[in-house]
């Protein structure tokens, strides 16, 4: 077993960019253990004031467009320019085993063979607020440990998707070469928050179908947003096997990026996404207590009987759970004074 580490020297290790103690603190800060998520909040409260200096990218895409692939052959690209490149890729977990395909590496081979680029595939788990929690602290750690380009890669098209917009800079949607019916695949909610799109594995004979579906989601966009002044996100195509378009792509990045500088304040984004986290972290501990609460697990079995049996109405069930969790709440970990801050 490996020897516990003092939270501050952790953080010393982190900031020397240690990969072996970066990934140590990442799994710390995945936990969801009462004394690992008290040691987690002193490590970022060590951490954060030295995070938040890098581009923020967020891709996603549906199965099949070559994400990860995408990934790794930008990623080596941007090492070339100088870029240290940190990639969280979130992988789909089983709803029934918790099992999780962490297969995202294998994809990423040029890209995981050097040493200024660090891989974190993460099971995503049962709830979306574990995504949430995991990935924009793994962020913290990897910005503090020196990288300047921070990928967030999602399972699909999805819930995440947004989750995963709220705490990027720009939000890339990479889409099929050929259009068909995987435009209508994509929702539109995913279409209205993607700053750039791409479309994927124009090689080949597949060049003529990526313009075509380029133009179709361009049109698309348009159909979005009848407003005339409104920013409507760059659509590209690019191949992450010939490597064609891709700097192309990722001068629309920071074309996004200097568009929020100059019109709307990249700093103002990232506050309101701090808002937003915080009222993502108090529901997600309040619903993690609340199906952890011993009281409640022993009387979720009588109520769900007594609604199957028809002997109790879904609204008295709830009230009663409520009530056994209202009871227990002077227990949990969170319902204490926070510790204080570090420097506080």
């Amino acid at each position: 077993m490996a020897r516990a580490i003092p939270v501050a020297e952790l953080a010393d290790r982190v900031r020397e960019g240690s990969r072996a103690h970066l990934a140590r603190a990442i799994t710390l800060v995945e936990s969801s253990r009462p004394d690992h998520r008290a040691q987690a909040r002193e490590l970022l409260g060590l951490l954060t004031p030295e995070a938040g200096n890098s581009i923020r990218l967020g891709i996603s895409g549906v199965p099949g467009a070559g994400k990860s692939t995408f990934i790794n052959a930008l990623g080596v690209r941007l090492i070339e320019q100088g870029h240290r490149v940190a990639v969280l890729a979130v992988d789909p977990s089983s709803s029934r085993t918790g099992g999780s395909i962490l297969g995202d590496r294998t994809r990423m081979s040029d890209l995981a063979a050097t040493t200024d680029a660090f891989i974190r595939p993460s099971p995503s788990g049962n709830h979306l607020g574990g995504v949430a929690r995991a990935t924009r602290e793994s962020m913290i750690l990897v910005e503090a440990a020196g990288f300047d380009v921070v990928i967030v890669e999602t399972v699909g098209v999805g819930q995440s998707e947004v989750a995963v917009s709220e705490m990027v800079d720009t939000f890339l949607l990479l889409a099929l070469a050929r259009a068909g019916d995987q435009l209508q695949g994509i929702k539109r909610g995913i279409l209205e928050i993607a700053d750039v799109i791409a479309i994927n594995k124009a090689d080949g004979e597949h060049v003529a179908d990526a313009r075509v579906a380029a133009r179709d989601m361009s049109i698309a966009m348009k159909l979005i947003s009848s407003d005339a002044h409104a920013r409507r996100p760059d659509v590209l195509t690019c191949s992450a096997v010939t490597g064609d378009g891709l700097p192309e792509v990722w001068n629309a990045v920071l074309e996004h990026r200097a568009y929020l500088e100059d019109k709307h304040g990249l700093a103002a984004r990232r506050t309101q996404q701090q808002v937003q986290w915080l009222w993502a972290m108090v529901q997600n501990e309040l619903w993690s207590s609340f199906r952890g609460s011993r009281p409640v697990r022993d009387l979720a079995v009588e109520v769900e009987h007594g609604i199957r049996a028809q002997e109790l109405s879904a609204m008295d069930g709830a009230q009663q759970l409520l009530y056994a969790f209202a009871q227990d709440v002077p227990n949990l970990a969170w319902a204490q004074p926070p510790a204080e801050q570090p420097g506080g």
